[in-house]
Parts: C-alpha cells; sequence; structure tokens
C-alpha cells in the first residue's frame, strides 16, 4: 500500500494524486480554532460524565467528578489521512471485554503520518449502531499505543469518525477517550485489533493513571 500513503507538505495536506472521485482534504483548522475545538470536545465529555443519565461513574465517583484529566492540546495530533475503502469485507465478531461478539465491519484503512512516520489504522463500522437514526455514518477507531498504561488507560483508546464524502479527513488525536470498560466492568467495550497498535506515545487526549 505504499503508493497509496500520503505524503505532508508544510501546509498540512495531501500531496498524492487522488482518485477523480475523491475530494479535497478537509479544511486545516487554525491553531487558534482548533483548540476551541479541543476544548468543545472535552467540554462535552465532562459533561457526558456527570449526567447520571449518561455517566458511566459510579454515584459516589460522580459526586466527587472533577473533569476528566487530559494531555496538552498539540496540533500536530490533528493530521490529516487517505481512506482506502474495503468494499469486500465482510462482517466478523468483534472481540470485547465481556463474552459479547457485536457484528462489525471493516471499512476501510486510514494512512497518515504522525511523528514522521507513515502509518495506518484500521477504522470499523458497527452493523447494529448504524441502523440507528443519526448513527448510519457512524465509524469507530480503536487504537493502542506505547501510553497504554504508562500515561493512558492500559486497554486503548477510541476516536469517533464520520463516513466522509470522499476518500480524505482529518484526525485528531486530541480527542481520543477511553471505552466506559475503563471506569466500570458493567459495560462491554470493543477491544483494539492488533493491527491497530501504534509504535509510538500518543500523547494526546484523555489519560488516565491505570
Amino acid at each position: 500500500m505504499k503508493a497509496l500513503l500520503p505524503a505532508v507538505g508544510a501546509a498540512g495536506m495531501l500531496s498524492i494524486a487522488l482518485p477523480a472521485a475523491a475530494q479535497p482534504t478537509p479544511p486545516r483548522l487554525s491553531p487558534a480554532a482548533h483548540q476551541q475545538t479541543v476544548a468543545a470536545f472535552q467540554a462535552e465529555l465532562n459533561a457526558e460524565y456527570r449526567d447520571p443519565a449518561r455517566s458511566p461513574l459510579a454515584a459516589t465517583a460522580q459526586a466527587a467528578f472533577q473533569g476528566l484529566p487530559f494531555y496538552p492540546v498539540d496540533y500536530t495530533y490533528y493530521v490529516p489521512a487517505y481512506l482506502v475503502r474495503d468494499a469486500k469485507a465482510q462482517p466478523f465478531a468483534m472481540k470485547t471485554t465481556t463474552p459479547r461478539q457485536p457484528l462489525y465491519r471493516k471499512f476501510g484503512e486510514l494512512h497518515f503520518r504522525l511523528q514522521g512516520r507513515a502509518l495506518k489504522l484500521t477504522v470499523y463500522e458497527s452493523l447494529d449502531l448504524k441502523q440507528k437514526p443519526g448513527f448510519e455514518d457512524y465509524l469507530l477507531l480503536p487504537f493502542t499505543d506505547l501510553t497504554n498504561g504508562r500515561g493512558s488507560y492500559g486497554g486503548g483508546r477510541y476516536l469517533d469518525l464520520r463516513v466522509p464524502p470522499g476518500d480524505t479527513m482529518r484526525l485528531d488525536f486530541n480527542q481520543a477517550y477511553n471505552p466506559f470498560c475503563a471506569y466500570s466492568t458493567q459495560y462491554s467495550c470493543p477491544v483494539p485489533p492488533p493491527e491497530n497498535h501504534l509504535p509510538l506515545a500518543v500523547k494526546a487526549g484523555v489519560q488516565s493513571d491505570h
């Protein structure tokens, strides 16, 4: 797949020749606008954890909750990615933290550069979730990296994505968050597959002491 790897120029845009059906990479936010976007993400995530109807925290933990710990916002973890779709992938039983095995399908691979390295991650769609209004285009990106158990949750983290109109999108690891299983064993969470391990430390997004 080397021929499909994007090269990132000074402006942060993809410099490969895209197929005719592909659309340009979405405009890159300025550092100030990006900071505001991440701040809004963090505020919403904290609001979710404070809300008894949505929080994964036990009642006692909710009462003491002061906000999630986050790595400092880092613009270098906001990168363009090239999506190689997989139209032939068949549904499979996703491994979770419990015996439950929901059906997922490999939607494709995201190729990007981070810390000067060419990398790729597989992105998935839930066959159950895509049947729910508002989630028809939802994609899950579960991943692990070298911070797991050393600053971030040992079981890996997630990024929520939406199907782009073309073949390019932007990944923002500043919006990486922990699965609910990081806070309670009552939840059943997809386990990041081995192929979605990044051989570097992603010091962005939600932190954890376990």
